[in-house]
């Protein structure tokens, strides 16, 4: 069964009303409740961090995400200590960021950074069936490598029974961008010292082959978020590439 990547058409409505967890108090004008806006931040961020209560301490531990319709996903081992507290009907704060640029101001006061960022709070669902569990991963996967789902060794009951799938709903959650050049004020900008953005360009590098690699398998198969994999190939260290029969 092939899932579609990423469905933006849902019930859900066009953007979350502020709450007061979710509304942006500080630079409100930087703040996105338009579900499309929350929705970008998601579908770009490689990862985000989930904070929860773990024993009575504050946790908060990197991980993969990724977006269904308004609900967000994250998933990891079936022992771990953030997963099982995440499903212990417990609260979380899921945050993803993305830095754009670094903004040199010519004061060191007013400088900045371009980024997007989105907060998301709730309570996670554990995802039950295995059935469940393949569906979402599937969705992972082809939201990041389109198209390679068919073609991996399909997961065993083993594997999905060591996995946990969480999901919460995106109804209490808003976005925050910054764009633009320093905001410096006006009586700054004769200050002799550059000033304006250095952009941070996320960008694919050439591609590393697992050495053996079966005889015929090439990275040009390989897309990752809908971009073709450089054609270089560069060696593993203390390798070179080769492929074996």
């Amino acid at each position: 069964m092939v899932i579609k990547r990423i469905d933006h058409k849902n019930n859900a409505p066009n953007s979350t009303a502020p709450s007061t967890y979710t509304k942006v108090k500080r630079l409100p004008e930087r703040a996105r409740y338009a579900r499309a806006d929350l929705y970008a931040v998601l579908d770009a961020a490689t990862h985000c961090h989930v904070a929860h209560i773990a024993d009575g301490r504050v946790i908060c531990t990197p991980t993969l995400h990724w977006r269904i319709n308004d609900r967000v996903y994250w998933h990891g081992s079936r022992v771990s200590r953030m997963l099982k507290s995440n499903a212990a009907d417990g609260q979380v704060c899921l945050t993803a960021t993305l830095m754009d640029g670094w903004v040199l101001a010519r004061s060191a006061f007013n400088h900045s950074a371009n980024y997007r960022a989105a907060m998301c709070f709730g309570q996670p669902e554990v995802l039950q069936s295995d059935e469940e569990k393949t569906r979402a991963l599937e969705v992972l996967t082809e939201h990041w490598f389109p198209g390679r789902w068919a073609s991996l060794r399909p997961m065993t009951r083993k594997e999905l029974a060591a996995t946990s799938v969480l999901s919460m709903p995106l109804d209490m959650a808003s976005a925050k961008i910054r764009e633009g050049g320093p905001e410096d004020p006006t009586s700054d900008r004769p200050w002799p010292v550059w000033a304006g953005v250095v952009p941070i360009q996320h960008k694919l590098g050439a591609p590393i082959p697992d050495v053996p690699l079966k005889r015929g398998v090439a990275p040009a198969r390989v897309r990752v978020h809908g971009q073709q994999l450089p054609s270089k190939v560069v060696a593993p260290k203390g390798a070179s590439p080769r492929t074996s029969p």
